[in-house]
């Protein structure tokens, strides 16, 4: 009996250290894990699940989810599932959001105006728009829109800078003086299109020498070697952060204006407790110059938009290196 008693001690005495061994274990993986700070987001009572993140599928939308997915890793602590480039662009990842598909995503305020809302591009001054979204999204989709990233992704008049010099010309009402002397070129959906060249030229009183349909891919390529004078583009765009082109000051106002921020949904502020605040911190981070030279990293000098935007990032303070 004696021996028998001592056994049967021993073997509890053995599952206790090896329970104990295990709980130790457990400890020591949460301490490790996460982003190497010694504790994870799951040890802050964060859910397992990543907050989802969705993206347009172009060069500014990469950089920029890559940012979010940075910040929110480095921030917050929690895991993040980034999709890039969904076609389509706001007409499918908007349904995509109401469906809980994805938690949020870096959305155009006109963009959101008109596109999801439905109303009028211009209704509204630059000054009420983000509470006007803020408000609508709100009670029709239990979303909202945190903060402005500060670039302007919006229509841009641009000129080579030889001819800006030799002609003197620093806003699009100087271009009207002169625009009987220069060729235009652009693509066909901007020329034809009633709120592109031809609202643009009514506005700002434009009577071009000549117009040509010119691919939006080679459009840059035409202005650069001279086949052109003037092109539409966007004042984020990759290729005008060079020295050798200029945007035109819209001085007349009659581009929409395209302010980027973050839509994203208010259960996943609920479910992500440090979601909120680091969301905040993309707010008046970027400039339409800025915007332009990341792109061109990305676009021409062929770097991956992950490091762009973690350098960027760095440089900017938000991030430790």
């Amino acid at each position: 009996m004696k021996m028998k008693q001592f056994m049967a001690v021993l073997l509890a005495g053995a599952m206790i250290f090896t329970m104990a061994g295990c709980a130790g274990g457990s400890g020591a993986n949460t301490g490790n894990s996460g982003n190497g700070s010694g504790s994870s987001a799951e040890g802050d009572g964060a859910p397992d699940e990543p907050v989802k993140i969705a993206t347009k599928p172009m060069t500014e939308q990469f950089i920029l989810g890559e940012m979010l997915k940075k910040l929110i890793e480095d921030h917050a602590g929690y895991k993040v599932e980034l999709t890039k480039g969904i076609g389509g662009g706001t007409s499918n990842i908007q349904p995509a959001m109401e469906a809980g598909e994805f938690d949020l995503y870096p959305e155009y305020t006109s963009s959101g105006w008109v596109l999801v809302l439905g109303h009028k591009a211009g209704e509204v001054s630059d000054d009420e728009i983000l509470a006007k979204l803020q408000e609508e999204y709100q009670e029709k989709f239990d979303m909202t829109w945190i903060g402005l990233y500060g670039q302007n992704n919006t229509y841009a008049v641009v000129v080579r800078t030889d001819t800006a010099e030799e002609y003197g010309l620093e806003t699009c009402s100087d271009l009207a003086k002169v625009s009987d002397q220069l060729v235009f070129g652009g693509n066909p959906d901007y020329i034809e299109r009633a709120d592109g060249l031809p609202g643009l030229s009514e506005a700002y009183g434009y009577e071009f020498k000549d117009i040509v349909d010119i691919d939006i891919g080679l459009k840059y390529e035409a202005l650069r070697s001279g086949d052109i004078d003037v092109t539409n583009g966007y004042t984020t765009d990759a290729q005008i952060s060079r020295d050798d082109l200029k945007v035109l000051e819209d001085d007349l106002g009659y581009q929409v204006n395209y302010y980027c921020s973050t839509v994203v949904r208010e259960d996943a502020l609920e479910k992500y407790p440090k979601l909120e605040e680091t969301l905040e911190m993309m707010d008046g981070i970027l400039t339409d110059q800025k915007m332009a030279e990341l792109n061109y990293q990305v676009e021409v000098e062929g770097r991956d938009e992950a490091d762009v935007a973690e350098e960027f990032l760095v440089s900017a303070g938000l991030i430790e290196e």
